[in-house]
């Protein structure tokens, strides 16, 4: 997938992969080629997020549309994932 134009302002990279690591730490590939780490434990603190903490739902993560979702219609902005994570 392309990054695409909207509205004159580039999208920052989207997500390809992930995969769930210990420690709700996901590893997410990035359409620029990055590998980058998110550590999704503080997010286990805001009540949408909540789900997360049960470790199985954690790991049914999936990449849909350039991001990350959950069941229970649960995601990330991608741009906050990139900026939030680090190098791999």
């Amino acid at each position: 997938m392309e990054d695409k134009i909207i509205s004159g302002t580039p999208l920052g990279p989207r997500v390809t992969e992930v995969t769930p690591m210990e420690d709700y730490k996901l590893l997410l590939t990035f359409t620029n080629g990055e590998n980058r780490i998110f550590d999704a434990m503080p997010l286990l603190d805001i009540a949408v997020f909540k789900p997360l903490s049960n470790k199985l739902f954690f790991q049914s993560v999936n990449v849909s549309y350039g991001t990350i979702v959950w069941p229970q219609d649960i995601d990330y902005c991608p741009d906050t994932l990139y900026s939030e994570s680090i190098l791999a």
